[in-house]
Formats: C-alpha cells, structure tokens, sequence
C-alpha cells in the first residue's frame, strides 16, 4: 500500500540509463511517505516467505559476489540466476520452509553484508519514470506504525545507498567488458 508521498530533489544522478562517465549529467528525484513510522521489531518476517506473500530476495552481481567471498560459499549454493529484474541478476535461495538460507534463529548471518532489497525491508524502491523514484511500504510488517515518524534524512540515506550501489555494479561491468 502506497502512503501520500511528499517530492525530494537529492542531487544524485541516474545510474541505469547513461553510460558511466556521463552519471553527473541527470538529476535525480524521489518521492517517499510522509508521516510514516517504523522500528524493526526484529521478528524476521521479511527473511521469509509468509501466509500472504512469497519473498523474492533480489541480488546484484555484486552483492552476490561479496557474499560468496566474505563467507566463502559458493553463489550456487545460496543464489540462482534470474532474467527479467535487472539491475539484478540473482535471487537468494531459501530453506524449505521459506526462509532465507543465511537466517539463524531470527537473526541475518550476513547482516553487515546483506543486499539492498534486505536493507531496504520494508520500503521498497521503483521507478516511476523521468528519472523519478518511489518509496513505498508494505503495511505486512508488524514495524510499520512503531516508533519514531521517518524523516526525509531517513530515505535520503536509502537513496544514497541505492545509487552508490548501482554506480558500483556499472563499474563493476565495465572493468568486465
């Protein structure tokens, strides 16, 4: 369920449709929900698929390659190959009742290193085209509602990490070509 949303120019610049040395040249923008509250009740719902929703934990190539480097298991063995959901390239493999292979007793054991669609839970980020972003949430998550009102800080902070992410794959591609 989409919130009213309120617009916020960062000057960030685009990473999907112009080529790496040209990433200053678009602005970028972003909507996101205003007077939205949340505090992780650390419950691990998102690690997982629930009732009402199966879970797709998406990974860039990169994400996928840190993981497999830092824990030194193969990207096989937690992650397959997917098309069709670019910039990412991998879905997280889950166990047999739906969770998340790398969840431990309610708690993530890549935490420090986990994908953006796990940092993000339970925002998630689309384009809405002209270079335009939108936040929004999903009101399964029992954190929705608790805590403090998320401030613009709060998504400027998401947003920045999405596009330095995204700036990391392009260079990691083209080091590749």
């Amino acid at each position: 369920m989409v919130r009213k949303a309120r617009r916020y120019r960062i000057g960030w610049r685009h990473p999907y449709i112009v080529l790496l040395d040209d990433l200053e040249e678009v602005p970028l923008s972003f909507l996101y929900p205003k007077r939205v509250r949340f505090k992780c009740k650390r419950c691990a719902s998102c690690c997982g698929d629930t009732e009402h929703r199966i879970r797709r934990i998406l990974l860039l190539d990169i994400e996928a390659e840190r993981v497999s480097e830092e824990t030194s298991i193969g990207l096989d063995a937690f992650a397959e190959e997917i098309e069709g959901s670019e910039p990412y390239v991998y879905l997280m493999k889950k166990t047999e009742d739906g969770g998340c292979v790398f969840l431990r007793d309610k708690s993530c054991s890549i935490y420090k290193i986990r994908p953006l669609t796990c940092r993000f839970y339970p925002f998630q980020l689309q384009e809405i085209g002209s270079n335009r972003y939108l936040f929004s949430y999903t009101d399964e998550c029992p954190g929705i509602g608790s805590g403090l009102c998320l401030k613009r800080s709060f998504f400027e902070g998401m947003f920045r990490d999405f596009t330095q992410s995204m700036r990391d794959c392009l260079r990691t591609r083209s080091n590749r070509s």
